[in-house]
């Protein structure tokens, strides 16, 4: 659309007691919006400057607390990616780790299957597997904790 037109449509809405125009021209489409101050102040109205006098005083209730979760104590091997968590290689096979199972750098702690395949996670540390930290079957996130090695 040429430039004068648009300017000319611009003075004709600013001028007129129309409030918004719309033009579509072949392929092109413009909308023009006229702005009211005498609309403005009814959607910004102050809240009225009084206060409510309480019958009675109203102490409001303490929240409960939410729990803490507790530092983790030892390494925390996290999710090197997005996928669903297996503690097995496959349903009939025991679990790659046992809580309280000593493991070696390197050694398999869990299978992330991601996009149709199977990924070995390993330990980056030795020690002790403290906790297990998500469920088998469950879908984890890039960077989860997924165990406490100690």
């Amino acid at each position: 659309m040429d430039l004068r037109k648009l300017k000319t449509l611009i003075d004709l809405v600013a001028e007129s007691g129309i409030a918004e125009l719309e033009i579509t021209e072949g392929e092109g489409k413009v909308r023009i919006v006229k702005f009211s101050q005498a609309i403005q102040p009814m959607a910004y109205a102050p809240a009225p400057q009084y206060a409510p006098q309480p019958s009675a005083e109203v102490v409001p209730a303490a929240a409960p607390a939410a729990p803490v979760p507790a530092a983790v104590v030892g390494h925390t091997v996290k999710a090197p990616m997005v996928g669903t968590f297996y503690r097995a290689p496959n349903p009939s096979s025991p679990s790659f780790v046992e809580v309280g199972q000593t493991v070696k750098e390197g050694e398999p702690l869990c299978i992330i299957e991601a996009m149709k395949l199977l990924n070995e996670i390993e330990a980056d540390k030795s020690g002790v597997i403290k906790e297990i930290l998500v469920q088998n079957g469950e879908p984890v996130e890039y960077g989860q904790p997924l165990f406490v090695i100690v």
